[in-house]
């Protein structure tokens, strides 16, 4: 994720803030511009822009429940953002709980619509698009297992995601991940997965790529709802490790294929932060002076993958130890084997396409 300026005063600005901590201004997201700006008021619900300051903005209406930053054109007709405007069915809120869960599904959301617009990849509402359109449907439901399949109430169907919004109760969601013995679930990373799904439908499905899908992949044809209550039964093989980035990606095609994808995109966003930062690394080396590293690029516009991930490995290593150093698992607990870069390197190959093309 990229760090922004205040366009007043200077101070630096993350994705989420609402107002600049040094000197009071509002903040809101531009996504055309990909900026965080901020804003002076010109009449009630019209301000403008420090950052763009031509056209005239207004929040987002879901800016009034503090769960978005982003702004539309003044003069526009919708209501929503580009990102909430993905949104089909919301919590209750006169549960008052649900207001801080759905909060937290909109901070992991909207940082996944800012990659995937950054990646120039489809991104249509199913309210514009009842075909090919993507929506979400953030509902509450009993019991606190998060299973795929066509009995969850967490997983992904033509487009439409639902999510168990018990999935942004940290606690619930570590005792998900420990009765599914999971190294690593997170929210960000549950809403990169099922998108996953979607782009296979738009990008893999019905293609010229799906021969070369199925062959690195294997064929998504087998029964599904079979896999994955075999994989809840038994687990995954023993030598997953060998070919998948995880032990849920050995369970079905299209399973590994979004594991994959999300995969890729964190590999994206933390790079984007690392180079956000000025980050650099001294690369240990036997008997050798260390090799210097900077990560000076910006990773959503690279073309060649193997740049990715020779900056990626040493930024794994080195946050790694940082957390062992504080008695802490380790950030990154993945082994990235030949096969899972295959795979990485085709989700690489296959978004680029799309961004030459469009």
């Amino acid at each position: 994720m990229k760090l922004f300026a205040c366009q007043n005063c200077g101070q630096t600005l993350y994705f989420e803030n609402t107002h600049c901590e040094q000197c009071g201004y509002r903040l809101g997201y531009l996504s055309n511009k990909t900026l965080l700006s901020a804003l002076e008021q010109e009449t009630e619900g019209r301000w403008r822009s420090l950052a763009d300051p031509g056209d005239a903005v207004r929040f987002c209406i879901n800016a009034d429940f503090g769960a978005c930053n982003w702004l539309v054109p003044a003069g526009s007709e919708d209501s929503f953002c580009g990102a909430c405007k993905l949104n089909r069915t919301t919590p209750n809120l006169d549960v008052s709980e649900n207001l801080l869960l759905w909060q937290r599904l909109e901070t992991a959301k909207h940082r996944l619509v800012y990659a995937l617009l950054r990646l120039k990849l489809p991104l249509i509402s199913k309210l514009d698009d009842s075909a090919r359109g993507l929506a979400f449907d953030f509902v509450a439901g009993s019991g606190t297992t998060f299973r795929e399949g066509p009995q969850a109430i967490t997983g992904h169907a033509q487009g439409l995601i639902t999510i168990n919004i018990g999935e942004a109760d940290p606690v619930e969601r570590e005792r998900s991940r420990a009765a599914m013995t999971e190294p690593y679930r997170t929210l960000l990373g549950h809403f990169r997965h099922e998108v996953g799904h979607h782009y296979w439908e738009r990008l893999v499905q019905d293609t010229p790529e799906l021969r070369s899908f199925r062959s690195l992949f294997g064929d998504e044809r087998q029964d599904y709802g079979a896999a994955l209550d075999g994989h809840y039964d038994t687990g995954p093989p023993e030598d997953w490790q060998s070919s998948f980035i995880s032990g849920y990606a050995s369970a079905h095609p299209w399973e590994d294929f979004a594991e994959t994808w999300s995969h890729y995109l964190h590999i994206l966003d933390t790079l984007e932060t690392a180079e956000a930062f000025g980050l650099s690394l001294a690369i240990p080396q036997r008997k050798q002076t260390p090799q210097r590293l900077q990560i000076d690029f910006d990773p959503y516009d690279q073309v060649i993958f193997p740049d990715l991930i020779e900056a990626w490995l040493p930024l794994t290593f080195a946050v790694n130890s940082l957390n062992q150093s504080m008695g802490q698992p380790d950030l990154y607990p993945f082994v990235l084997a030949p096969k899972v870069l295959e795979k990485l390197q085709f989700v690489h190959d296959l978004i680029r396409s799309h961004s030459l093309a469009s």
